[in-house]
Protein backbone atom coordinates (compact mmCIF):
# COMPACT_ATOMS: atom_id res chain seq x y z
CA UNK A 1 0.00 0.00 0.00
CA UNK A 2 1.24 3.24 -1.08
CA UNK A 3 0.22 4.95 2.78
CA UNK A 4 2.54 2.73 4.61
CA UNK A 5 6.00 3.41 2.01
CA UNK A 6 4.99 6.78 2.24
CA UNK A 7 4.82 6.72 5.96
CA UNK A 8 8.02 5.31 6.38
CA UNK A 9 9.85 7.41 3.72
CA UNK A 10 8.33 10.68 5.56
CA UNK A 11 9.76 9.05 8.85
CA UNK A 12 13.21 8.59 7.06
CA UNK A 13 13.10 12.61 6.03
CA UNK A 14 12.21 13.61 9.18
CA UNK A 15 14.79 11.69 11.08
CA UNK A 16 17.11 12.69 8.86
CA UNK A 17 16.76 16.69 9.39
CA UNK A 18 16.74 16.02 12.92
CA UNK A 19 19.76 14.43 12.62
CA UNK A 20 21.57 18.03 11.97
CA UNK A 21 18.45 19.94 13.11
CA UNK A 22 19.65 22.80 10.73
CA UNK A 23 17.29 24.32 7.86
CA UNK A 24 20.23 24.57 5.10
CA UNK A 25 21.45 21.34 5.40
CA UNK A 26 21.44 19.91 2.24
CA UNK A 27 19.38 17.25 0.52
CA UNK A 28 20.44 14.12 0.62
CA UNK A 29 17.27 12.28 -1.10
CA UNK A 30 18.43 8.25 -1.29
CA UNK A 31 15.87 7.49 -3.97
CA UNK A 32 16.39 7.03 -7.46
CA UNK A 33 15.56 10.46 -9.16
CA UNK A 34 12.97 9.63 -11.48
CA UNK A 35 10.68 6.96 -8.90
CA UNK A 36 8.28 8.02 -6.39
CA UNK A 37 9.95 7.17 -3.64
CA UNK A 38 12.40 10.04 -4.67
CA UNK A 39 9.41 12.93 -5.12
CA UNK A 40 7.92 11.79 -1.45
CA UNK A 41 11.39 11.65 0.17
CA UNK A 42 12.14 15.26 -1.34
CA UNK A 43 8.14 16.51 -0.18
CA UNK A 44 8.76 15.88 3.30
CA UNK A 45 11.99 17.18 3.49
CA UNK A 46 10.72 20.28 1.85
CA UNK A 47 7.87 20.41 4.71
CA UNK A 48 10.30 19.75 7.48
CA UNK A 49 12.50 22.52 6.61
CA UNK A 50 9.59 25.12 5.94
CA UNK A 51 8.10 23.69 9.35
CA UNK A 52 11.43 24.83 11.10
CA UNK A 53 11.53 28.39 9.00
CA UNK A 54 7.96 28.98 10.40
CA UNK A 55 9.20 28.61 14.08
CA UNK A 56 11.85 30.94 13.22
CA UNK A 57 10.12 33.82 11.18
CA UNK A 58 7.40 33.50 14.42
CA UNK A 59 10.16 34.44 16.92
CA UNK A 60 8.63 37.34 18.72
CA UNK A 61 11.51 39.37 18.82
CA UNK A 62 12.74 38.98 15.51
CA UNK A 63 14.28 41.77 13.54
CA UNK A 64 11.79 42.65 11.08
CA UNK A 65 14.15 42.96 8.01
CA UNK A 66 14.91 39.22 9.42
CA UNK A 67 11.35 38.53 9.91
CA UNK A 68 11.01 39.56 5.77
CA UNK A 69 13.98 37.51 4.85
CA UNK A 70 12.13 34.69 6.22
CA UNK A 71 8.72 35.81 4.96
CA UNK A 72 10.15 35.50 1.27
CA UNK A 73 11.93 32.06 1.82
CA UNK A 74 8.73 30.50 3.01
CA UNK A 75 7.23 32.18 0.03
CA UNK A 76 9.70 29.96 -2.10
CA UNK A 77 9.61 27.24 -0.02
CA UNK A 78 5.34 26.92 -0.87
CA UNK A 79 6.53 27.49 -4.42
CA UNK A 80 8.77 24.34 -4.96
CA UNK A 81 6.02 22.75 -2.04
CA UNK A 82 3.13 22.97 -4.78
CA UNK A 83 5.29 22.13 -7.37
CA UNK A 84 6.25 19.02 -6.19
CA UNK A 85 2.78 17.88 -5.32
CA UNK A 86 1.63 18.47 -8.93
CA UNK A 87 4.64 16.23 -9.55
CA UNK A 88 3.22 13.39 -7.78
CA UNK A 89 -0.28 13.80 -9.60
CA UNK A 90 1.46 13.39 -12.95
CA UNK A 91 2.88 10.41 -11.75
CA UNK A 92 -0.12 8.95 -10.81
CA UNK A 93 -1.69 10.46 -13.67
CA UNK A 94 0.78 8.45 -15.85
CA UNK A 95 -0.12 5.35 -14.01
CA UNK A 96 -3.46 5.34 -14.32
CA UNK A 97 -3.79 6.71 -18.03
CA UNK A 98 -4.89 3.25 -19.66
CA UNK A 99 -7.64 2.93 -16.62
CA UNK A 100 -11.10 3.60 -18.41
CA UNK A 101 -13.19 4.94 -15.83
CA UNK A 102 -16.60 3.43 -15.46
CA UNK A 103 -20.01 5.40 -16.78
CA UNK A 104 -20.82 6.10 -12.85
CA UNK A 105 -16.88 6.85 -11.61
CA UNK A 106 -16.94 9.71 -9.07
CA UNK A 107 -14.32 11.93 -8.64
CA UNK A 108 -12.96 12.80 -5.35
CA UNK A 109 -12.78 15.74 -3.46
CA UNK A 110 -9.05 16.08 -3.75
CA UNK A 111 -6.33 14.15 -5.61
CA UNK A 112 -4.07 11.54 -4.37
CA UNK A 113 -0.85 13.90 -4.31
CA UNK A 114 -2.87 16.41 -2.34
CA UNK A 115 -4.04 13.74 -0.12
CA UNK A 116 -0.60 12.62 0.40
CA UNK A 117 0.86 16.20 1.25
CA UNK A 118 -1.78 16.09 4.16
CA UNK A 119 0.21 12.58 5.43
CA UNK A 120 3.42 14.47 4.83
CA UNK A 121 2.37 16.82 7.20
CA UNK A 122 0.54 14.89 9.78
CA UNK A 123 3.77 12.81 10.02
CA UNK A 124 5.45 16.21 10.89
CA UNK A 125 2.66 17.32 13.28
CA UNK A 126 3.01 13.33 15.44
CA UNK A 127 6.98 13.88 15.01
CA UNK A 128 6.67 17.54 17.03
CA UNK A 129 3.82 16.34 19.39
CA UNK A 130 5.91 13.16 20.28
CA UNK A 131 8.24 15.02 21.12
CA UNK A 132 6.10 17.48 23.31
CA UNK A 133 5.75 14.32 25.08
CA UNK A 134 9.56 13.41 25.89
CA UNK A 135 10.02 17.30 27.44
CA UNK A 136 11.89 16.79 30.86
CA UNK A 137 11.48 20.45 31.22
CA UNK A 138 7.14 19.94 31.00
CA UNK A 139 4.94 19.20 33.66
CA UNK A 140 2.81 16.29 33.89
CA UNK A 141 -0.02 18.99 32.58
CA UNK A 142 1.77 19.46 29.29
CA UNK A 143 2.61 15.83 29.05
CA UNK A 144 -0.63 14.66 29.71
CA UNK A 145 -2.34 17.25 26.96
CA UNK A 146 0.38 16.68 24.42
CA UNK A 147 -0.26 12.69 25.11
CA UNK A 148 -3.60 12.86 24.43
CA UNK A 149 -3.34 14.94 21.08
CA UNK A 150 -0.45 12.64 19.70
CA UNK A 151 -3.17 9.67 20.41
CA UNK A 152 -5.76 11.77 18.20
CA UNK A 153 -2.70 12.66 15.52
CA UNK A 154 -1.90 9.01 15.02
CA UNK A 155 -5.31 7.91 14.52
CA UNK A 156 -6.15 10.73 11.95
CA UNK A 157 -3.01 9.29 10.31
CA UNK A 158 -4.48 6.08 10.07
CA UNK A 159 -7.56 7.16 8.96
CA UNK A 160 -5.99 9.09 6.34
CA UNK A 161 -3.29 6.44 5.17
CA UNK A 162 -6.43 3.92 4.68
CA UNK A 163 -8.47 6.95 2.48
CA UNK A 164 -5.65 7.55 0.45
CA UNK A 165 -5.08 3.43 -0.52
CA UNK A 166 -8.86 3.35 -1.11
CA UNK A 167 -8.71 6.16 -2.92
CA UNK A 168 -5.76 4.71 -5.41
CA UNK A 169 -7.74 1.30 -5.25
CA UNK A 170 -10.76 2.96 -6.59
CA UNK A 171 -9.11 5.25 -9.30
CA UNK A 172 -7.48 1.51 -10.64
CA UNK A 173 -10.78 -0.28 -11.12
CA UNK A 174 -12.48 2.63 -12.66
CA UNK A 175 -14.65 3.76 -9.68
CA UNK A 176 -13.17 7.17 -9.22
CA UNK A 177 -11.21 9.38 -11.70
CA UNK A 178 -8.91 11.66 -11.35
CA UNK A 179 -8.67 15.56 -12.30
CA UNK A 180 -5.83 17.42 -11.88
CA UNK A 181 -5.95 21.64 -11.35
CA UNK A 182 -3.18 23.18 -11.31
CA UNK A 183 -2.91 25.39 -8.16
CA UNK A 184 -2.14 28.57 -10.07
CA UNK A 185 -0.42 30.19 -7.00
CA UNK A 186 -0.51 33.90 -7.73
CA UNK A 187 1.77 35.61 -5.04
CA UNK A 188 4.80 34.67 -6.92
CA UNK A 189 4.24 35.39 -10.28
CA UNK A 190 5.38 38.97 -11.55
CA UNK A 191 2.04 39.10 -13.93
CA UNK A 192 -0.11 38.36 -11.40
CA UNK A 193 0.71 39.99 -8.43
CA UNK A 194 -0.68 43.81 -8.98
CA UNK A 195 2.24 44.59 -6.67
CA UNK A 196 4.82 43.17 -8.59
CA UNK A 197 3.19 43.95 -12.09
CA UNK A 198 2.55 47.49 -11.30
CA UNK A 199 6.43 47.98 -10.74
CA UNK A 200 7.43 46.83 -14.38
CA UNK A 201 5.34 49.92 -15.61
Amino acid sequence: MISEIANTIFQQAIDRYHQFDRIDHPLENPYEHASLEHLLYLKCWIDTVQWHMEDVVREPSIDPKDGLYWKRRIDESNQVRTDTVEYIDSYYLQLFASVSPKADARINTESPAWAIDRLSILALKIYHMQQETLRSDADDAHIQACSTKLAVLLEQRKDLSQSIDELLNDIAAGEKYMKVYKQMKMYNDPSLNPVLYSQQK
